[in-house]
């Protein structure tokens, strides 16, 4: 920016605030003891002069890059976006741009990229993937993150979605509309999210008092496999008997939905015969349901912010360790509440 045909310079700030221009370093670089007042009053001054600061001289006087990495094996970015933009949040209070990396579950390219984000002499790294199954740290000389795809390694500073606590809310609303009968349906049995989703629900049924209805049911994360669990579930199922369940908790919204489409094929209506919930609230399932979906949000963006603030403190020296869980937050829709 200019002021005229000259650029704006600190002293041209310093001028305008009152101050001295090492005042004005500090304060625009967040660094050294000055009042709050002060640290606003050059900022009105320089925003008002439309004074850039020149971040090559900060880089170097302070040894950073104000840079950092976000590496992500998410290749369809349905669970790493919503991460990234919410630690890009986080990282733009501390004035730190983010170079994002995609290695689609390939080692060589993640070690690749790596290599790059190293070599480009970034502050920090922050790692996100699509499961939330533990996966092999990267060792580097500056601090990682984890966030939904957590670290192995239990020192490492990790992110990630309390799932049980979502269960066990949806469990509680579904007890408090006064279902009692509840039949499980998992995804991808080699995955951790399917059996924390599965315990959760069998230690929550047990802690209300409420029935599970036969075993927890395992197959691929599909639409296709919510419809065929269905069929499982009532297969046994004869016209003038009662149903043997009153409601199915989905651990995904993408089963959910595809249980909805079948329940409605076999003249059941949801929630009125059968109530049904979903997991992630994945608006494109969620909303596209017939009827919408109850659902679980883990809350990915302030997920994703909780991760950038813990690296910016590790940036800053005071490093984190251990896994931090964000509590989700239960979504009501029809699948439940039914319309009025």
């Amino acid at each position: 920016m200019t002021q005229g045909r000259q650029p704006v310079r600190i002293i041209d700030v310093a001028a305008l605030a009152g101050v001295s221009a090492s005042t004005v370093s500090k304060a625009l670089n967040n660094t050294g003891a000055l009042h709050d007042s002060t640290r606003e009053r050059v900022r009105a001054a320089a925003e008002k002069l439309g004074f850039v600061p020149d971040t090559r001289g900060r880089a170097l006087s302070s040894r950073r890059s104000f840079a950092v990495g976000l590496l992500s094996t998410d290749s369809a970015g349905r669970f790493s976006l919503p991460v990234v933009l919410g630690a890009e949040s986080a990282l733009a209070v501390g004035e730190i741009s983010a170079l994002l990396a995609t290695a689609r579950h390939d080692p060589v390219r993640e070690q690749h990229h790596v290599r790059t984000l190293v070599a480009r002499h970034v502050d920090g790294i922050i790692v996100t993937g699509r499961t939330t199954d533990p996966r092999e740290p990267i060792r580097v000389a500056v601090p990682v993150v984890y966030a939904f795809a957590p670290s192995s390694d239990p020192d490492d500073a990790c992110v990630v979605p309390d799932d049980a606590d979502g269960v066990r809310q949806v469990i509680a609303h579904l007890h408090s509309l006064g279902h009692r009968r509840v039949a499980h349906v998992g995804g991808r049995p080699d995955q951790r999210t399917s059996h924390i989703r599965r315990d959760a629900v069998i230690r929550a049924l047990d802690d209300t008092g409420m029935e599970l209805v036969g075993e927890p049911l395992f197959g691929e994360w599909s639409e296709r496999w919510g419809r065929h669990a269905v069929d499982i579930l009532l297969s046994s199922h004869r016209p003038d008997e009662p149903l043997p369940v009153d409601a199915i908790v989905f651990a995904s919204d993408q089963l959910a939905r595809g249980g909805c489409d079948r329940l409605r094929e076999r003249g059941l209506r949801v929630p009125a015969d059968i109530a049904v919930t979903g997991y992630d609230n994945w608006e494109v399932m969620a909303l596209a349901s017939r009827p919408p979906l109850t659902t679980v949000d883990m809350r990915l963006e302030e997920l994703g912010q909780r991760a950038g603030e813990l690296l910016l403190n590790a940036i800053a020296g005071r490093p984190s360790h251990g896994t931090e869980m964000v509590a989700p937050r239960l979504i009501t829709r029809e699948s439940t509440l039914g319309t009025d």
